[in-house]
């Protein structure tokens, strides 16, 4: 959704739209409070949940229209008379926009997003960034080796240089979640440490995850334990990082189980 608001906003150029927006539900509905789409004359963007739902919201959008007058809030029951079977209900407002609503619908439609750091470019790293790049993430890739990010990086991520790469961490957005997964484990280990130095200080960093083995992290353990960090402060560290149970290690996998553990943190 977040992908669309550009584009949403791009089109108010040629043509006046309803944004129809979910603004309340109860019970078992398909989408949240928030969730929204843009109807055009011809041709519509995002979604409020599909099915019969969208089919009747979209007819109303596009009635309304052509009849500014009818009824700008509807409210749908998700069951037989639907088709679906859902069971809850869905409250719908119908609000039309023009290219004038464009800089209100910038602000209103954006949503808060999950300030992601994520420390190394290799190939889960490269995956981890395709596997974010749809999803409501703020995120910041590190990477200590002068050599290019890919060159199909979405826009919004922010790449940077750091060397030593743990330099970054002091810079890093409040609440991030951090990523460990450098080219080498000495950088790693540097990176974990000052994030567990910024922990001591701010407290706010709410996950730290590094890719890994236990044994790997039983090596850090000691290793972060002979530097004067506490067994405490050591379990502030997640690792291995993804869902547990998830055994394949191929990077398209491993990316999308972090992503899938990152969005459970996030919830």
């Amino acid at each position: 959704m977040q992908n669309l608001i550009a584009p949403f906003l791009a089109q108010l150029a040629h043509g006046n739209a309803i944004l129809v927006s979910v603004q309340a539900s109860q019970g078992s509905v398909p989408r949240e409070v928030g969730a929204w789409m843009a109807v055009f004359a011809y041709h519509t963007l995002a979604t409020v949940g599909g099915g019969r739902l969208e089919l009747d919201a979209i007819a109303h959008a596009r009635a309304l229209l052509r009849t500014p007058s009818l009824a700008r809030v509807q409210r749908y029951a998700l069951g037989p008379s639907l088709g679906q079977c859902c069971g809850g209900q869905v409250t719908l407002a119908f609000d039309p926009v023009s290219q004038a609503d464009v800089p209100t619908l910038a602000q209103r439609l954006q949503t808060p997003l999950m300030p992601v750091a994520l420390f190394g470019s290799g190939h889960v790293g490269a995956a981890l960034v395709r596997a974010l790049g749809l999803l409501p993430v703020d995120l910041s890739w590190f990477d200590s080796r002068d050599q290019p990010f890919p060159a199909d990086t979405p826009q919004r991520v922010h790449c940077e240089h750091s060397n030593p790469v743990q330099g970054a961490v002091p810079g890093l957005a409040p609440q991030s979640r951090v990523l460990v997964m450098s080219f080498s484990h000495a950088e790693d280990l540097d990176i974990v440490a000052a994030c567990l130095l910024r922990q001591r200080v701010q407290g706010d960093l709410p996950f730290i995850g590094l890719i890994g083995s236990k044994t790997k992290w039983a090596t850090f353990s000691h290793r972060l334990l002979a530097k004067g960090f506490s067994a405490a402060e050591l379990a502030q560290v997640t690792c291995p990082i993804g869902i547990p149970g998830i055994q394949d290690k191929r990077p398209e996998v491993i990316a999308a189980s972090v992503a899938a553990q990152l969005l459970l943190l996030w919830a």
